[in-house]
């Protein structure tokens, strides 16, 4: 039986090193050391300092299904809804000796003896004391020896030792964000891959350090913070800025109560959160913590309890939804730093060859003559001036003069004032250079206008609804009944959407009236994409991003295009629009609108630091 639990909980080293380092976190260890040898398969070893394990309690501790996580109640039973600990099964030390050499060292806290027991194939052997030289002068080190060396069938679907080390780390990273409070020592072989000191402020500013420690050190300058509380659920955690992406959602991290989970709820969440910020093929980082009462969410639905179900879902998904807009709207015109570093990146230092400088030279002298004979002006650095018509086609004429007051009443030398600067230039009739008071910006004019028109045809709809159109014969679509059900329950909000629709016996849908900005439209194709959200996401994303990408394409027609000049007070105007529009830092493809690089970024360039 015990090796059957075995294929259940204990599926590959990954596994069983979770088990333990949360058997470790449960005891109250502040320092957890795991060394690995050959992916996992040779050896584990987990090394904490917590509480450690009394002798009359080794025998117990292999055996299946007993635990000391669950405190039973005044009438002797156990409460399995309200579970505060990472492990409650008693299921992963009887699974791991089944399957492989196990052997379990431990000085409990206050105890001056030292006992250690081993389970060898299932086989118990006696207790017996033992030596001990660990992290403290309490705790516990668990050693499991040749996985797996009683099922070999299972050894034939384990993947190359480097594969087995990187689920393994991918684990520990898990649980080292979960607990910022905690030390981490991760060893491969003799070598540490990770190795992570105690945060003295796990709730805010300790957490940001650790999570950029696993994440990548771009990561705490390009997120935000979130705290929101809604009833008795509450989120923390960081977001990243749109133009802070990645190709899988892999970097999307969910902890639930303090436990490294998986959910789709949360996937569809974040991309609503995210959905007209980001290309499709790009997801955002994050690492979201919900803290709420232990008897609103079920962690027993899985062996390994690496999946939760909520009580109330609809809660949990609009905390997350409404906390990551609000956060990112705060976010304002801000921008990921790595564009800059990118293009720094991209900038190389050259020694110039002499064959090339000396034309240089010349052409500079000849236009010194040219310039003294008066023939034309050498440049001046300031901003050329140009008549040219507005650049907001998609814009209000009041709000665009609005904004070019705005501009010209400060002056445009000073460039403190200004988050993106002042304008002093337009290259290549594209792009706009703005110096600021510690460095300079480059603004992408078309993606820029791009997002502020887009932003303005946002509000437009949320303010006015969406505009509908009545079709003349009225569409009946056949689906599934349970589909038919789910789109009929939803049809006061899809009805907001534009879309009216009504139930038409058992399975059909009666459809009626269509967004009259997406012109003609497959009504049938839309319903059952409408069906397919519903039922993956809890919600009808299908319709909110088709008019989004209407809105979308609108806004690039309408906007600013390269090769567009624009005169200064035009530039500046766009820059003080772009400062007080949100989400101004990408425009709708993703991509960021401008580019900022320091000062002491540029003297470095130049060998000045």
């Amino acid at each position: 039986m015990n090796r059957i639990a075995a294929g259940e909980v204990i599926e590959r080293p990954a596994a069983a090193v979770k088990e333990l380092v949360e058997n470790a976190l449960d005891a109250g260890a502040k320092r957890v050391a795991i060394r690995i040898e050959r992916g996992g398969l040779g050896l584990i070893s987990i090394e904490d300092d917590g509480g450690g394990i009394p002798r009359d309690e080794l025998p117990l501790a292999v055996e299946r299904h007993a635990t000391s996580k669950l405190v039973a109640e005044t009438n002797g039973d156990v409460d399995l809804l309200n579970i505060y600990t990472m492990g409650f099964r008693g299921e992963a030390l009887p699974s791991i000796g089944a399957v492989a050499r196990l052997s379990i060292v431990s000085k409990a806290r206050g105890s001056n003896d030292t006992w250690s027991v081993e389970v060898e194939g299932g086989a118990l052997h006696p207790v017996r004391p033992s030596a001990w030289a660990a992290l403290s002068e309490h705790g516990t080190r668990v050693e499991v020896r040749d996985l797996f060396f009683a099922t070999p069938a299972r050894l034939k679907f384990m993947k190359s030792e480097r594969a087995e080390m990187m689920a393994v780390s991918d684990v520990v990273k898990r649980l080292a964000m979960a607990r910022p409070d905690v030390a981490f020592l991760l060893e491969h072989d003799g070598r540490a891959n990770l190795r992570l000191s105690a945060e003295t402020d796990p709730e805010n500013e300790g957490r940001r350090a650790r999570l950029a420690a696993i994440l990548g050190a771009d990561f705490a300058p390009n997120c935000i913070l979130l705290d929101q509380t809604r009833d008795t659920v509450r989120l923390s955690g960081f977001a990243g800025l749109p133009t802070f992406h990645r190709g899988t959602r892999e970097h999307q991290h969910l902890f639930v109560n303090g436990r490294p989970v998986k959910d789709k709820l949360v996937v569809g969440a974040v991309r609503a959160a995210y959905q007209d910020l980001l290309a499709r093929d790009r997801h955002p980082v994050a690492a979201l913590f919900l803290d709420l009462p232990a008897g609103d969410v079920d962690v027993n639905v899985h062996p390994a309890k690496t999946e939760v179900r909520f009580r109330d879902a609809a809660l949990v998904r609009g905390l997350i939804v409404g906390a990551l807009s609000h956060a990112l709207a705060g976010a304002g015109h801000r921008a990921s730093t790595t564009t800059a570093q990118s293009a720094l990146g991209a900038v190389r230092a050259y020694e110039t060859p002499q064959p090339f400088l000396r034309p240089a030279m010349q052409n500079w002298a000849l236009a010194e003559e040219r310039a003294a004979a008066g023939d034309f002006m050498m440049p001046s650095g300031r901003v050329e001036t140009m008549h040219s018509p507005g650049f907001a086609n998609g814009m209000a004429p009041a709000d665009l003069e609005a904004a070019i007051q705005v501009a010209t009443r400060q002056d445009p030398e000073d460039a403190r004032f200004f988050p993106l600067g002042a304008a002093r230039a337009q290259i290549h009739e594209t792009y706009i250079v703005a110096q600021t008071e510690d460095g300079i910006v480059i603004v992408d004019q078309h993606a820029a206008h791009e997002r502020l028109v887009y932003e303005r045809m946002k509000q437009m709809l949320a303010n006015g609804g969406v505009r509908r159109q009545a079709l003349l014969i009225p569409e009946v679509v056949e689906l599934d009944p349970s589909e038919a059900e789910a789109l009929a329950a939803r049809a006061e909000e899809l009805g907001q959407l534009g879309l009216v629709i009504e139930p038409f016996g058992p399975g059909a849908i009666l459809v009626r009236e269509t967004p009259a900005l997406l012109g003609h439209i497959d009504a049938a194709g839309m319903l059952k994409d409408l069906a397919d959200d519903i039922a993956e996401l809890g919600e009808a994303h299908a319709l909110k991003e088709r008019l989004e990408e209407v809105c979308s394409s609108m806004a690039c027609r309408g906007s600013v295009r390269a090769g567009r000049r624009l005169t200064g007070d035009e530039m500046n105007a766009l820059l003080r629009q772009m400062e007080a529009t949100p989400f101004s830092g990408q425009c709708n493809h993703g991509r960021p609108t401008y580019v900022e690089l320091k000062l002491s970024d540029i003297e470095k360039l130049f060998g000045r630091r």
